[in-house]
């Protein structure tokens, strides 16, 4: 069984133009979690995809970040529908992080106590780094301070479990996959625009991986409802993707190529 897992970003009817490209209006939104519900899909949090099988057309539905329009905007629709989501947090940026402030965020984010509200509100609560760094960029011990404090932080101050995460800029490495299972998470979000398959995240061997880098399927600005229907039913997932996969692959052999450079010369 494959299952599509959406990821979203901002949901802002004028998005400043930082998050502008990966912000769907509140509108398309409203209109995307109707056709679940007409079409019986059945959502479940990140968390559960390894229980995907016991559910009827089994979908994820993710909002990466942490904005405050999640609050506004998207829970409201999502507990309509009674579907379950799960939003990835950067501590860091949020409105209130005060002494444990970091990073720059790109718009208004949420605060604890929204947090807070939504995972009392059956939201799953996962991590996305305490700066959002390019993770794969990190010396080992910056690297392990931005997920060991991420997770620390929500789970102290939101005081849910948490066991899942998904990777800022959806880049990641064997170095940083290993990191991130040692720092306590069973299961990552990827970006890889394909549907995922949970078979592959079982214990032991090669799959343990793969439960490291679950793809998911980018919704933005520019996603219709025909195209977005198209995704979910898993139909012509290659060649709507197929800018977005050649760009991935592209800047993946970029990114370890600058990483091999940053520390043969000493700057991780």
């Amino acid at each position: 069984m494959s299952v599509p897992i959406l990821m979203y970003h901002s949901v802002r009817e004028r998005p400043p133009k930082q998050t502008a490209a990966l912000a769907v209006t509140p509108g398309a939104f409203a209109d995307q979690m109707a056709l679940l519900a007409e079409e019986g899909f059945t959502p479940i949090p990140f968390g559960a995809l390894r229980e995907a099988h016991r559910h009827p057309r089994p979908i994820v539905i993710t909002f990466d970040d942490g904005y405050a329009d999640f609050h506004g905007h998207a829970l409201p629709v999502l507990e309509r529908h009674g579907f379950p989501a799960t939003v990835f947090v950067t501590t860091g940026w949020l409105a209130d992080a005060g002494p444990d402030a970091a990073g720059r965020p790109l718009d208004t984010m949420m605060a604890w106590s929204q947090v807070r509200e939504a995972a009392a509100h059956g939201v799953e609560i996962g991590g996305h780094s305490h700066s959002h760094p390019q993770l794969d960029q990190l010396g080992d011990a910056a690297l392990r301070d931005e997920l060991t404090r991420n997770r620390g932080l929500l789970e102290d101050r939101a005081g849910v479990p948490v066991t899942t995460m998904a990777y800022p800029f959806g880049y990641s490495s064997a170095r940083v996959r290993r990191a991130v299972r040692a720092a306590g998470y069973e299961t990552a979000c990827a970006v890889a625009n394909r549907l995922a398959d949970p078979r592959r995240l079982g214990d032991g061997g090669a799959a343990r991986d793969d439960g490291l880098a679950v793809p998911r399927l980018t919704v933005r600005m520019s996603t219709s409802l025909a195209t977005f229907a198209t995704i979910v039913d898993g139909r012509n997932i290659s060649l709507i993707f197929l800018r977005d996969r050649a760009l991935t692959k592209g800047y993946a052999v970029l990114r370890r190529a600058r990483y091999g450079v940053r520390k043969a010369t000493g700057r991780v």
